[in-house]
């Protein structure tokens, strides 16, 4: 498992190389449980910019199923090959639709990492660092809410007050059924994988990260940030992407994974 970190001379190296490739895949992205998938814009647009193709997946998060389901859509339009990429809860959805025959590549964004018969249940259940525990609270009818007055420190401490504020107004219930939905097939196991560890996450732990991601033998990157990182450090998570991009296109998934 190879680790990068981020510095600015490496991004502007990068930089150079990606406005040499020629982009000949499909980027979808899968954000996580209790947002939309609004959160990936800057991210979005950034990829736009550099000729790639963007689909913005919007799930429900009802179900494990219903939003695997309606991602393999997402996929089953996108022309040609298909770069698969999921925040926190979203990488459970990806480690499943990752299997459709058009994906080459997953990459794991402050993610949880899902093998088969994990959910994001089993693989927070016995790693709560400090016995910390997300500040969720049950509705009483199978859901549950984000609790609004500790989002910001938690999601995405490194966001401006403004846009946190609004995110917490506009949260999505959780369906605890997706929350314990199992994965039957993991993708990563026949496909190469990146990851990107958001090194001051609070809400999934950065060793749970590092631990995931040895799992999936993912090439590794660390990024300063919140487990808002996808939003706050948009042009390392795009630039990741891309390096994902151009691997599997210059060299084949198959050799990729080698």
């Amino acid at each position: 498992m190879a680790t990068a970190e981020f510095s600015h001379n490496h991004m502007t190296s990068m930089q150079a190389h990606i406005k040499e490739a020629t982009p000949g895949t499909t980027i979808v992205l899968v954000h996580g449980a209790f947002v939309d998938g609004s959160g990936w814009r800057v991210v979005h647009d950034r990829l736009n910019r550099d000729g790639y193709r963007v689909v913005v997946v919007q799930n429900a998060i009802r179900s494990l199923e219903d939003d695997v389901a309606n991602t393999r859509r997402a996929i089953a339009a996108a022309p040609g090959s298909v770069i698969l990429v999921g925040h926190s809860y979203g990488g459970v959805v990806i480690s499943e639709a990752g299997n459709d025959p058009k994906v080459v590549a997953l990459v794991y964004v402050a993610a949880f990492v899902a093998d088969a018969g994990d959910s994001v249940q089993t693989l927070t259940a016995n790693h709560a660092p400090g016995g910390s525990k997300p500040p969720f609270l049950p509705t009483g009818d199978g859901y549950l809410l984000f609790d609004t007055s500790k989002f910001p420190q938690v999601f995405g401490q490194d966001l401006s007050p403004e846009t946190s504020s609004f995110m917490a107004a506009a949260l999505k219930p959780w369906a605890i059924a997706s929350m314990a939905g199992k994965v039957t097939v993991a993708a990563w196991r026949v496909k190469p994988s990146w990851y990107v560890v958001a090194t001051d996450d609070r809400l999934v732990h950065p060793s749970l990260q590092r631990r995931m991601a040895e799992s999936a033998g993912a090439r590794v990157v660390e990024v300063a940030g919140s487990h808002a990182i996808y939003m706050t450090q948009p042009e390392a998570i795009a630039m990741t992407i891309v390096q994902a991009a151009r691997a599997t296109a210059e060299c084949g998934a198959s050799q990729v994974l080698a």
